[in-house]
Formats: C-alpha cells, sequence, structure tokens
C-alpha cells in the first residue's frame, strides 16, 4: 500500500532549511530517501520505526520515529503519523535526533 505525505508548517520548514545548506547535502539526500521509504512502506526494515513516547499528535495520534540516518552524530529522524485520511501519513518534523 502506498501512501501519500502530508507536511506540517514545521516539517516543511526542517525540508528547505536542508535543501539551502550545501553543507547538509548528504544529509538531505538520506532524509529523502527516508521520505520515499515512508511513502512506499513505513514499516520498511531500515527506518528502525518505532513509537516516540514522548510526542503525540492530534487527538492522541501515536507519533513515529523514523531513522533517516544511523551510527551518525546528530543524525537526523522523521517524526510522522498516520492520518489524517486512509493511506496518508503526517511528517510531523525532520530533525537531529534528540
Amino acid at each position: 500500500m502506498a501512501f501519500s505525505l502530508i507536511f506540517t508548517e514545521e516539517a516543511r520548514a526542517n525540508l528547505r532549511e536542508l535543501e539551502r545548506d550545501r553543507g547538509l547535502a548528504k544529509r538531505l539526500k538520506a532524509v529523502r530517501k527516508t521520505l520515499a521509504y515512508l511513502e512506499a512502506n513505513p514499516r520498511h526494515s531500515s527506518l528502525q520505526t518505532h513509537e516516540y513516547k514522548s510526542l503525540a499528535g492530534p487527538g492522541g495520534k501515536k507519533v513515529f520515529e523514523a531513522y533517516a540516518e544511523q551510527k551518525t552524530p546528530a543524525a537526523f529522524r522523521v517524526f510522522w503519523h498516520y492520518g489524517p485520511g486512509r493511506e496518508q501519513l503526517t511528517i510531523v518534523a525532520i530533525t537531529r535526533h534528540p
């Protein structure tokens, strides 16, 4: 099942910031790959998707964390939740590992 991605304003701003900083080109590539995997299969094994319990989505929806990078200092993560509609994912934030 393919999903369409919806971005919050924060996630859009995070992505624009990555796109503007040429020094983060490698990380931008990793984030884009992660977004493509999320569209195709949010449970793809390389994403290491798991619930992020410190955050809740609208109406208490579970928020998940997907890895864009691994074994990297300040590795980027993509935070998302299911919805608002069927076959949709909302990207909440794209940020360095907290």
